[in-house]
């Protein structure tokens, strides 16, 4: 398991994408907001957590890539 170094102490970088990812998705829920979009989406829950799961999916799979290519 991948484990970064901050500042001397050592944090689970599932933990770190997974703070990415929710940044990013609250990014695109004010993003969303504002152009009124969530009018056409049946469970607003469900939608931002599933833009929650796919942004983690792809910040880890595009940084396993990068961490083990040879």
């Amino acid at each position: 398991m991948l484990e970064l170094n901050i500042s001397g102490v050592f944090v689970p970088a599932v933990l770190v994408w997974a703070a990415c990812a929710f940044l990013l998705s609250s990014l695109i829920d004010r993003v969303l907001s504002r152009t009124r979009f969530y009018r056409l989406v049946w469970h607003r829950g469900l939608f931002d957590f599933a833009i929650f799961v796919i942004l983690w999916g792809a910040i880890s799979w595009g940084a396993y890539r990068a961490a083990f290519r040879a």
